[in-house]
């Protein structure tokens, strides 16, 4: 086995997520992050060559490829004997709503927030109801916080701006969960332990460069997507974040996007 082949095994063990190996989320993250344009294809030879690697076997990516034509994220047809893969309308959509916080390479904290409170009891439905409609959090039973200012409509809710200055340790770990830390902090170490044996010279193939990049992007989305934009006070002391931040980007930037040749079995 050459160094190069060697190392790409040890960054696809160090870098595949033990907590989450749902097939048809991880080609979420890959469309997501190779083929989001209208019209990008991915065969389904290329497909296979990419996740086979994590430990994936070709009928497990022909369930979860179903599964994800079903509920109208992609959509597949065959030119000759090739199979080809292409984000719905609606797949581009949910993928571009969570692009740019999947992609920022700082973190931009929101200063202003508001509470929404809701009497004991009777108010708690029309509280749940506004978290599941807006981009709410829920900091206890009856109180959810959310970005910038109160609205104007609050449907009996009390409203405050607030502009916190501290965080008692309870808020911090409501916010920021303990499950929350720990994957941050093995991603970190995860990123780290890839990129530190890398050999000087290594250089990836294009399907290595995406197999390594989907691992990569489909991990780091797991935990961004969870961690509000908050100010530094919501942190707890062992939060990562920033340097996981910059450790995958770091390592983002060694493993360039494969062409649209490639990833549409043309090239």
């Amino acid at each position: 086995m050459t160094e190069q082949n060697s190392w790409f095994e040890t960054a696809v063990a160090e870098l595949t997520d033990p907590q989450d190996q749902r097939v048809w989320s991880i080609i979420v993250s890959l469309f997501g992050d190779m083929a989001q344009e209208p019209g990008a294809q991915i065969s389904g030879g290329a497909l296979t060559r990419i996740i086979e690697p994590m430990g994936i076997k070709p009928e497990a990516i022909r369930v979860a490829l179903h599964r994800l034509r079903k509920d109208g994220w992609i959509e597949s047809d065959r030119f000759g004997r090739v199979s080809r893969h292409v984000l719905t309308e609606y797949g581009r959509t949910q993928s571009a709503a969570v692009t740019p916080r999947i992609y920022a390479r700082d973190q931009d904290p929101i200063e202003l927030w508001h509470l929404l409170i809701a009497e004991d009891g009777s108010g708690t439905p029309v509280l749940e109801d506004v978290m599941l409609s807006q981009d709410y959090t829920p900091i206890g039973r009856n109180v959810a916080m959310g970005a910038g200012p109160a609205p104007d409509q609050t449907d009996g809710l009390l409203a405050l701006n607030i502009s916190p200055q501290t965080a008692p340790k309870w808020v911090q770990d409501r916010l920021c969960p303990p499950e929350l830390r720990a994957s941050c902090q093995a991603l970190l170490t995860a990123v780290q332990r890839a990129s530190e044996s890398r050999p000087a010279a290594w250089t990836a193939t294009p399907l290595q460069s995406a197999t390594l990049r989907t691992l990569l992007v489909h991990r780091w989305r797991r935990v961004v997507l969870r961690q509000p934009d908050l100010p530094s006070a919501f942190y707890p002391p062992d939060w990562v974040g920033p340097a996981c931040r910059d450790s995958v980007f770091g390592l983002l930037d060694l493993l360039p996007r494969p062409s649209a040749a490639v990833l549409s079995g043309s090239g």
